[in-house]
């Protein structure tokens, strides 16, 4: 069954644009762009490393580690060496909390 989970208050945003939550052991990053919060996936596709670490330009993450490049809306990889999307996580922020959309 799938739920809205809260997993950030939005103020944790006000002087840092990216953070990283664990949610039921999995890691996901919330990034802080100009029209919302999105949450993808932390590890890169690729390889092991942590997209809440690397380079935000617009809503282009790219991974610290290879340079490959996701799109923080959609969790789509837009180049190599990654293959493969990450997951992305639908969003609602109610109140001040930062929620996703989780399956159970």
């Amino acid at each position: 069954m799938a739920k809205w989970v809260a997993v950030a208050r939005e103020a944790d945003f006000e002087d840092q644009p990216v953070k990283m939550v664990i949610y039921d052991g999995e890691r996901i990053a919330l990034f802080r762009l100009e029209d919302g919060i999105y949450a993808i996936d932390d590890e890169c596709s690729h390889a092991t490393a942590s997209l809440a670490e690397g380079r935000v330009d617009d809503h282009i993450v790219e991974c610290p580690r290879h340079g490959a490049r996701f799109d923080i809306r959609t969790g789509k990889h837009l180049s190599f060496p990654a293959v493969t999307p990450v997951k992305s996580y639908p969003v609602k922020v109610e109140n001040g909390n930062v929620y996703i959309y989780v399956e159970d």
